[in-house]
């Protein structure tokens, strides 16, 4: 009976030179396109110039020529030319629909001014990798055995192979340049620059980089053993850290009942951290069970270890399901909830197979093979259709927070209308435009004023040149007493004006900005005084009096003291009043200074607030 390693053997036509040859061919070729395609970018014309070619473009050129590189000498020609044929037709209707999204309804980009942005996003490009090695894993093993559907060993030895390739690969790639700088500074020591400028050069940089990733991977292929030397030595290290990964795992949940959740759901990162966890295990259990045939030389440690991480996977998903079900809940969906509800449908395959693996009595896990297989298959059907119209995150995320706002879920004033311009792309696009030219139902003028600001914004990090109204004002700030009114002059009026205007609350100025403002009669003359501050904010407030022409501008500021006990409760109910200084205020050289009574550098509160 031949084993495995045996089955998978590297192919004699993979060590000719004719192959060896066409492979470092085609890294060097990647390298030039690349280039041109970069020299495009960067000069600004044809192809750059339209998006929906560029994008394609760049897309089959990263991966197609790596695919190729890899299944040269696996694949017959057929098989190869098919898988090409696909992989191509994957890197255009992805990155076509990842240009349409991104293009506003006029045909600029959302997020700069200009013309469409021409690159795939970065998501794209992190997500389709991931899709691509799980592709490739497949098509490659299922090539070797002749089957559609091929042997568990054989997807273990071909996955574990690709990855260590690609590792491998990259380091080459990266020691190779850092000797290549160390040879530049060499050459500096002694005044010569032309390496060091040689180096910087694009038409260099890239061409060497996609030969050297090329020739790494065709090394890595014709050495088979080493491979497979590193990949178990690599595995029993791993395999050995789930006992004490599993001890952590366990010890965690059994600490919930008493801890309880709440804790758990203040960190706001919950699901990330459970699902980064639960990742972990299912890669350390199947560093432990490898293709399925070790069995009885697994240690009893490393075998009892991978039983019971199989069945915490199942509660670490369920607190993680539970988790996002709240923030959903609480905030609807974003971008980031639905990629992370994708992975948690990942994590639920596998918790529950892997549950079924563990219970079944005299034999090892052998059931986490076709869970693996299944959800690899799984994997694969969710990323396109994440990166598709399907289940597209932004499409979702939109509709469901459109759908809060009408039905009044969420109000006006607390909308988030800058996540539909910056994090909409078209869908978020054409929903601001909808929202602008809503005339009917509850703040239907608010809503339209602030869908209008939101779509002149040109970066989600600067405040547009917003002329804010008494409207935008009254919507920012949360007045005190409750059920009082700020007057409508001070409402009106346009601070942006008022020398150091940098010190007034943002809400006076800016679009999305909170504030908290009491009404005091500070001085006891009748006349109602304005002190502002933002909200949640512990620093500086402002306070504003009328003068005698009816305008308000700032009279003075009010640093600290909100943390003490009670004050802002005193505060908002209306019970402060103005008390004479300690020390009077002190006149030099005309100017007017306050003295500050000395405090301790603890607090300054006069009664302790108990610390969390």
């Amino acid at each position: 009976m031949h084993t495995a390693d045996e089955e998978l053997s590297i192919p004699k036509a993979i060590v000719t030179g004719r192959v060896a040859r066409l492979r470092l061919l085609t890294g060097l070729l990647q390298g030039v396109i690349l280039y041109a395609l970069y020299y495009s970018l960067k000069e600004k014309f044809w192809p750059s110039t339209s998006g929906y070619l560029f994008s394609p473009l760049t897309m089959i050129f990263v991966f197609v020529p790596i695919l190729f590189i890899s299944a040269l000498g696996h694949l017959n020609t057929r098989r190869m030319w098919i898988w090409m044929a696909i992989a191509t037709l994957i890197c255009v209707l992805l990155s076509v629909y990842d240009i349409w999204r991104m293009a506003a309804l006029d045909g600029n980009n959302l997020l700069t001014d200009g013309s469409l942005r021409p690159t795939p996003s970065a998501m794209l490009v992190v997500f389709i990798t991931g899709g691509f090695y799980i592709a490739h894993a497949l098509v490659l093993a299922a090539a070797n055995d002749e089957r559609r559907i091929a042997r568990y060993p054989t997807y273990f030895e071909t996955a574990w192979k690709l990855i260590i390739q690609i590792k491998f690969s990259v380091l080459f790639v990266a020691v190779l340049w850092l000797i290549l700088w160390l040879g530049a500074t060499l050459f500096m020591l002694v005044k010569l620059s032309f390496l060091q400028t040689l180096l910087e050069q694009s038409w260099f940089f890239i061409p060497v980089t996609t030969f050297a990733f090329s020739t790494a991977l065709h090394i890595t292929d014709v050495r088979p053993g080493i491979v497979r030397g590193i990949r178990g030595l690599l595995l029993v290290l791993m395999s050995w850290l789930l006992p004490i990964t599993t001890l952590i795992v366990a010890g965690f949940l059994l600490t919930l009942p008493f801890t309880g959740l709440e804790l758990l759901w203040a960190t706001r990162h919950a699901t990330s951290v459970l699902l980064g966890t639960s990742a972990t295990l299912v890669l350390l259990i199947n560093a432990a069970f490898q293709g399925g045939e070790v069995g009885k030389e697994v240690a009893r440690v490393l075998r009892f270890s991978a039983r019971l991480a199989c069945v915490l996977l199942l509660p670490m998903a369920l607190i993680a399901i539970y988790s996002l079900t709240l923030r959903v809940q609480q905030y609807g969906w974003s971008v980031d909830r639905v990629i992370a509800a994708s992975c948690l449908l990942v994590a639920t395959c596998y918790a529950c197979g892997y549950l079924w693996a563990a219970l079944e009595r005299g034999v090892w896990l052998t059931r986490i093979a076709a869970i693996n297989v299944l959800t690899a298959f799984l994997t694969l059907a969710i990323l396109l259709a994440l990166f598709t119209p399907v289940a597209d995150p932004v499409r979702i995320s939109v509709a469901n927070q459109m759908a809060r706002l009408e039905s009044g879920q969420v109000g006006a004033d607390k909308f988030d209308f800058t996540y539909l311009r910056f994090e909409g792309a078209r869908y978020g696009d054409r929903a601001l435009r909808a929202l602008k030219e809503k005339t009917e139902g509850p703040d239907a003028a608010l809503i339209s004023k602030r869908a209008a600001v939101a779509l002149e914004r040109k970066s989600r990090w600067s405040e547009p040149d917003v002329k804010m109204d008494a409207t935008l004002r009254a919507a920012n700030i949360t007045v005190w007493p409750s059920g009082q009114s700020l007057p409508e002059a001070f409402l009106k009026q346009d601070m942006r004006n008022v020398e150091r205007n940098y010190m007034l609350p943002d809400c006076l100025k800016l679009e999305h900005s909170k504030c908290d403002a009491y009404l005091l009669d500070i001085d006891g003359d009748g006349k109602t005084e304005i002190l502002m501050r933002n909200e949640r904010n512990y620093g500086q407030a402002v306070l504003f009096a009328q003068q005698t022409d009816g305008t308000w501008k700032p009279a003075g500021t009010m640093t600290g003291g909100f943390k003490c006990k009670g004050v802002n409760e005193d505060l908002a109910a209306g019970r402060a009043h103005g008390v004479a200084p300690l020390f009077p205020d002190l006149e030099v050289a005309g100017e007017r200074f306050h003295i500050q009574p000395w405090a301790s550098d603890d607090s300054k509160c006069k009664t302790p607030v108990a610390k969390n």
